[in-house]
């Protein structure tokens, strides 16, 4: 399967994009459930940042880009700022 290519974008996305279909579904999903769960949704921060893989900065040009992995620091620490928020309760 051949992936979206990041390569060469080093500035941030400008707004959002419409979420996934499957947010809609899991959103949906949790607010029915008996016990309440907390869903920490990053999808948004985390969509913004094409600029945050490493990837895109190798100057390979690979068929898919590897969206696992992201450059510190960025991404993974406003997802541990959102995560320290939500345990704090704010």
């Amino acid at each position: 399967m051949r992936g979206k290519s990041c390569l060469g974008q080093t500035q941030p996305e400008q707004g959002a994009k419409p979420p996934y279909p499957g947010v809609d579904i899991v959103r949906s999903v949790l607010s029915n459930m008996k016990t309440p769960v907390y869903l920490l949704d990053i999808t948004l921060p985390s969509q913004l940042r094409i600029d945050g893989h490493p990837s895109v900065y190798t100057g390979r040009g690979t068929s898919f880009e590897d969206c696992s992995h992201w450059c510190l620091a960025g991404v993974p620490d406003t997802w541990n700022e959102i995560l320290y928020a939500a345990l704090l309760g704010n």
